[in-house]
């Protein structure tokens, strides 16, 4: 954890922008996988990991805005505790070097919320994201099941998302370490891809160095030769000569800030000349994205520029036509290029998503299209120094989409259909890496990692 200084701070902040009432905050509960004993690895909700520090399970903060005061309700540790797993430092002891002197057991939270209701007063809370959250605020609450999500503080997720979002020296030095783990992560991959080896054997070893460093994996592992399916959690392909394998993941750090990068890699150590074309204009738009990257630049921009030099690129081989800029305008590029260029980086691998995309990605000067591909970008509004983010373009060949794009004729002034029936089984690349904003521009963060042909080719055949 931070030093106890951080989280006072923090705290404090947090008291100066919302006014009165009790904010409460709930970490998270262990989780069985098949049964109760046998629990999936404890994660603390990210909230109250920034707040609070305390990472571990079976504990719940009430913050007194008006007072500036904070409370651990949580259970000391038991005798059979200590049988099971061993001596542990007491929890009044935990919460002291957090900032925090006052400890009360679990039980008694009900019948505190109950008398700062009964005085009139306000408590503030977040949106559950998981049904044992939702059924703690219905009995802590004494509210209807429907009433939970109107109930939610608006101000207090706005002051959490305002404050989370601009992270820290130390924040940074974390997200670094994070880095370091996700770059050993992928020049693993690079050097094991070769035909015959199966995804599972690559994905389970970068895990493995995740889990090693001491602290874990940032999300599920996304590797696969199917790179045109976005999100690819399965790993049971056996890789062949002239396949390209998409290697998206990342780890946590001890302390749970996340990294999140992106490298598509030749199985067999060399990009084909068809498969090259496709990569330089992936790299081009995302060296391009990332300079464009400063304080007060909106990300939607970035996002529309990025798509319009894909489209340049791809009409440069003949896979799209006519005007460009009236191509992305449109959408047509999004049959290529259908998600948001990148996302908020910190806590959590999509930070603060919990708290609803729209309110950390967007604002009132900036609203979320309906238009397939720029609906799902995540972040959206205008930067500030000290938010870290990913920049991820891509190009994909999702035959589905193909098929049925072409059988509408849906944007056929901007695409050359015929010349896409060579690139059906090509799969996709995608090319990311985390970007801090700073005062006058941007960095990468951490030490580079293979991306141009060149560098990735000689990587593979180490």
């Amino acid at each position: 954890m931070f030093s106890k200084d951080i989280y006072n701070q923090r705290r404090e902040l947090l008291c100066k922008s919302v006014n009165g009432g009790v904010a409460l905050f709930l970490g998270n509960d262990e989780v069985p996988m098949n049964y109760a004993g046998n629990t999936y690895p404890f994660r603390q909700d990210s909230t109250f990991l920034y707040y609070f520090g305390l990472d571990m399970p079976g504990l719940a903060a009430v913050f007194d805005l008006d007072a500036n005061q904070s409370i651990i309700f949580g259970d000391e540790i038991s005798l059979e505790d200590v049988i099971w797993m061993g001596p542990q430092q007491s929890l009044k002891s935990r919460a002291e070097n957090v900032g925090i002197q006052e400890t009360i057991p679990s039980n008694h939270l009900a019948e505190y919320l109950k008398r700062v209701i009964q005085s009139g007063r306000i408590v503030h809370y977040l949106p559950a994201y998981r049904d044992r959250h939702t059924n703690k605020l219905l009995d802590l609450l004494e509210m209807e099941k429907d009433s939970i999500d109107a109930g939610v503080s608006a101000k207090l997720v706005q002051a959490v998302i305002d404050q989370r979002s601009v992270k820290s020296e130390a924040e940074i030095d974390e997200i670094e370490k994070a880095h370091a783990i996700a770059r050993e992560m992928q020049i693993t991959a690079m050097k094991m891809a070769r035909p015959g080896i199966y995804e599972h054997e690559i994905a389970g070893t970068i895990e493995g160095i995740a889990l090693s460093s001491g602290g874990n994996i940032a999300f599920p592992v996304i590797l696969s030769i199917r790179g045109e399916i976005l999100h690819n959690n399965y790993h049971g392909n056996m890789l062949r000569d002239g396949d390209m394998l998409i290697n998206d993941s990342g780890a946590e750090s001890q302390m749970h800030y996340a990294s999140d990068i992106t490298r598509t890699i030749p199985v067999n150590g060399r990009f084909t000349d068809k498969q090259k074309d496709i990569y330089e204009i992936v790299l081009k738009a995302q060296d391009e994205a990332i300079k464009a990257i400063k304080p007060g630049q909106k990300n939607k921009a970035v996002h529309l520029q990025t798509a319009t030099i894909i489209t340049h690129g791809l009409k440069d081989i003949g896979l799209m036509k006519g005007n460009c800029e009236d191509a992305v305008a449109n959408g047509a590029h999004a049959l290529f290029f259908p998600h948001g260029l990148g996302h908020m980086l910190g806590l959590d691998v999509h930070d603060m998503e919990n708290l609803g995309e729209d309110r950390v990605g967007y604002n009132g000067e900036t609203k979320r299209s309906d238009q397939f591909g720029l609906a799902s970008l995540r972040l959206a509004k205008n930067l500030k120094s000290g938010y870290v983010l990913t920049i991820e373009p891509g190009i994909y060949f999702i035959p589905e989409l193909i098929k049925k794009w072409k059988g509408e004729n849906k944007f056929k002034d901007y695409i050359n259909y015929d010349r896409l029936e060579n690139y059906h089984k090509f799969g996709g690349i995608r090319i990311e890496d985390d970007i801090v904003v700073t005062d006058t521009g941007q960095r990468i963060i951490g030490k580079p990692i293979p991306k141009t042909v060149s560098d990735i080719e000689k990587m593979c055949q180490e």
